[in-house]
């Protein structure tokens, strides 16, 4: 296998700087020594520039080190470590970048306590292992980090939206028409949009669309309602007027080879939600419907169909809007699976904005609380074809309450599976000034937990599984105490 030059480089840059270091000399004295520039030696120790073999024989004789040795890759124990690290090429699946970081930056640390970092990292990427983290998983984990710090908020998508509405004069005003946005794609992108039972093929009966990307051609799933399409017309839009060409070319996804293209695909996606749903309506109707004292399910489901006919997509629009346009920026945006007929819950997108909101996935296998209105809501379905409700739940170990907004329907692609999708708004004054219907006695108040192995809630009839993890932290604490008086007693 080829060693990159790269490699090569960091590896030399490592060796020079350990070996500078030990001979107790700064890169002004290793330069007055080689007579080699200390700009040149910084960009040699940072791994940008390797040296010429005369000046690996200069350094070599200033700091007494064999030729060979220098040269050579394999390092001591003091920096295998790092080794180890960048030949697992862990920085390289770590989109650095996207948080301002310098991989050379990182590598600077890494180096200078290269075993603990090492042992660090290790640990890291066996906890993985252990909770089964794929590369798809962390990128996208990365994709949720990088979303919460910026408020989930991004004005050049939204300028971009803007801007492509006035210059193909679609209305901000009205529901956008699928068939302008499918004319755009065929005219304007040269696309092929072909309609098939794509569920016909093996393993891809969740599976929207396919686009394939050396005939152009756009292959849509018979079985997707309209709000479906023009979310992935408006998508594939957005992927060719942002110009992005690292993407993914199945929706929903199957796999992720880099982390651009997942960077892409949320880029995309952003873009045809800000089409869509145009912000400056939405936060007009947001604000009459704020301003209603009382909650009625009809009013948050009228305020939906307004816009859109996908639940999902409305929700999630909201993360956008709220935290820029409101001010209300402690949020969480948590989408929920049910078999039907079924305790069987499953946590399958989750984004929190500012802070760690509960609920959270958990990797555990435990059991989610059964109170929160996003399962309870199940139980109305498949009675109700569109189950909305709300509820404030009340965190009593976090001392906080949440305005949860959900909404349940059936799978599109699976009539066996419900899904909800839910939006949680972190009450405070702020969020007690902006929503008038949160005085109203209307909406019920829950005292809830995370999951019921975790949860201190006492006589709770909705318990689906024993508070395992509190009994033990007791008996931990017993002990604990039972120590504190032995030492005590004989202090």
């Amino acid at each position: 296998m080829e060693i990159e030059e790269e490699y090569i480089r960091i590896i030399f840059g490592l060796k020079l700087k350990q070996i500078r270091n030990e001979k107790n000399l700064s890169l002004f004295g290793l330069s007055k020594l080689s007579k080699i520039s200390k700009s040149y030696l910084n960009e040699i120790e940072k791994g940008k520039k390797y040296p010429k073999p005369d000046k690996i024989a200069i350094l070599s004789n200033a700091l007494d080190v064999p030729y060979d040795s220098l040269v050579s890759l394999k390092l001591d124990k003091n920096l295998a470590p790092i080794g180890e690290v960048l030949q697992s090429k862990i920085l390289k699946e770590i989109p650095l970048d996207l948080f301002g970081i310098q991989e050379m930056d990182l590598i600077d640390i890494i180096s200078s306590a290269p075993a603990k970092v090492n042992a660090f990292i290790s640990t890291l990427i066996k906890i993985g292992k252990n909770y089964n983290l794929t590369k798809e998983s962390f990128f996208l984990a990365a994709l949720r980090s990088y979303q919460e710090a910026h408020n989930n908020y991004f004005e050049e998508l939204e300028t971009a939206a803007e801007k492509f509405a006035a210059a193909y004069q679609l209305s901000y005003h009205k529901r956008i028409n699928i068939k302008d946005l499918e004319e755009i794609l065929i005219e304007e992108y040269e696309y092929n949009i072909v309609t098939e039972n794509i569920s016909q093929h093996s393993g891809l009966h969740n599976i929207r669309s396919v686009y394939v990307p050396k005939s152009k051609t756009l292959v849509i799933s018979k079985n997707i309602d309209d709000s479906q399409k023009a979310f992935i017309y408006a998508k594939e839009i957005g992927y060719n007027y942002l110009d992005l060409q690292e993407r993914l070319y199945t929706f929903t996804w199957v796999k992720f080879d880099s982390f651009d293209q997942v960077l892409h695909n949320f880029m995309a996606s952003y873009f045809a939600g800000a089409l869509l749903l145009p912000k400056t309506p939405l936060e007009e109707g947001l604000k009459t419907f704020f301003e209603k004292k009382k909650w009625k399910n009809n009013h948050f489901e009228k305020l939906i169909f307004n816009y859109t006919d996908s639940p999902e997509m409305f929700m999630q629009r909201l993360t956008n809007i709220l935290p820029k346009s409101f001010h209300l920026k402690n949020l969480f945006f948590v989408r929920f699976g049910n078999i039907e007929g079924t305790e069987s819950y499953s946590l399958t997108k989750e984004l929190h904005i500012t802070q760690q909101q509960p609920p959270t996935a958990n990797e555990n296998h435990e059991h989610y609380c059964r109170r929160w209105i996003s399962l309870d809501i199940f139980k109305r379905l498949p009675k109700e074809s569109l189950a909305i409700d709300a509820q404030i739940s009340n965190y009593p170990e976090n001392q906080a309450k949440y305005l949860v907004l959900s909404c349940a329907t059936s799978d599109p692609f699976d009539d066996t599976l419900f899904r909800s999708v839910n939006l949680g708004i972190f009450i405070n004054n702020h969020a007690k000034n902006k929503i008038q219907f949160l005085n109203d006695d209307s909406v019920p108040e829950k005292e809830v937990g995370v999951t019921c192995q975790r949860c201190a809630i006492d006589h709770c009839a909705e318990r689906a599984a024993a508070p395992t993890y509190i009994k033990q932290h007791q008996i931990n604490t017993e002990i604990e105490a039972s120590i504190q008086e032995i030492m005590d007693l004989h202090s």
